[in-house]
């Protein structure tokens, strides 16, 4: 048990952002690792152009690194926003835009796993109606999902640094995972969980992982308090890990913590390198 018992990714949205996108799967291959995750790489547009999405192909496969993890498009990320599906308009019209883009790309490159922030709640816009609209978005997402043989996640985000976002605790989260479910019939709608996320509200982690690991389609860490690598807060990330272990879960734990001060290749002294290729 322990760390090197686990099947880590690193995020490449948040780790190796001092390189260029196209360079970082090569940095991390060279750190030892052979799994990473994506935020939607392109804030500006859920459509760019085919050679963009071909080069990242390539550098992803130059690198001998496999994609497993990529959000479908989210607005500013980083930055205000927290997804786009629910917010009525321009940005849900953008995140229809990008779903079987996003899915067409997952499935050139083998990642079976697509996650749809929910959004930010909009001023003078009635809730009921974004939740609407969030489901239609989902039920969207699922079945393409589906077509490429991947997953849909749902992810809880923390309260203090997303105040705006309506899913701050995993029973929300996975309330919309049931209503997906139920809406298309494919079971394809999985929990994020984000032990940071959880820990940033106040969440009773262990009774948690015991209630939803058989939701749970992905796992994210990062310390609590900061955001850094596991070792420099207070969270038992790998007793937690263990207990998901136990609990059934048998999926990949994403690294989505922040390097610090430090050139991120340096931000992995915690996890032997033995123990960082996916297996």
């Amino acid at each position: 048990m322990g760390y090197p018992d686990q099947r880590f990714d690193v995020n490449l949205s948040i780790l190796f952002t001092e390189l260029p996108l196209l360079e970082r799967p090569a940095a991390a291959a060279a750190a030892g690792f052979t799994a990473v995750e994506l935020w939607w790489p392109w804030i500006e547009t859920p459509t760019p152009p085919q050679a963009e999405l071909d080069a990242l192909k390539k550098a992803l496969d130059d690198a001998g690194t496999h994609l497993v993890g990529l959000n479908f498009y989210a607005g500013q990320l980083p930055g205000p926003d927290r997804g786009a599906l629910s917010v009525p308009g321009e940005e849900s019209d953008r995140f229809r835009a990008n779903i079987e883009v996003a899915a067409d790309f997952a499935a050139s490159v083998g990642c079976t796993a697509l996650n749809a922030l929910y959004g930010n709640r909009v001023e003078g816009a009635d809730p009921q109606v974004q939740d609407a609209l969030a489901l239609e978005n989902l039920v969207l997402a699922a079945r393409a999902a589906d077509r490429v043989g991947a997953i849909l996640l749902v992810e809880a985000l923390n309260k203090p640094e997303s105040p705006l976002y309506p899913l701050v605790s995993a029973p929300a989260a996975i309330e919309v995972v049931d209503r997906v479910n139920a809406a298309t019939g494919l079971g394809n709608a999985k929990f994020l969980l984000d032990l940071y996320h959880l820990s940033m509200n106040g969440e009773d982690l262990s009774q948690v992982i015991k209630a939803y690991a058989a939701k749970t389609g992905h796992v994210q860490i990062a310390d609590n308090p900061g955001r850094g690598a596991p070792g420099t807060g207070s969270l038992p990330l790998e007793r937690l890990l263990d207990e998901l272990k136990d609990a059934g879960y048998t999926g990949r734990v994403g690294l989505e913590y922040k390097p610090g001060d430090r050139p991120s290749a340096e931000a992995f002294d915690w996890l032997p390198e033995k123990a960082r290729a996916d297996r």
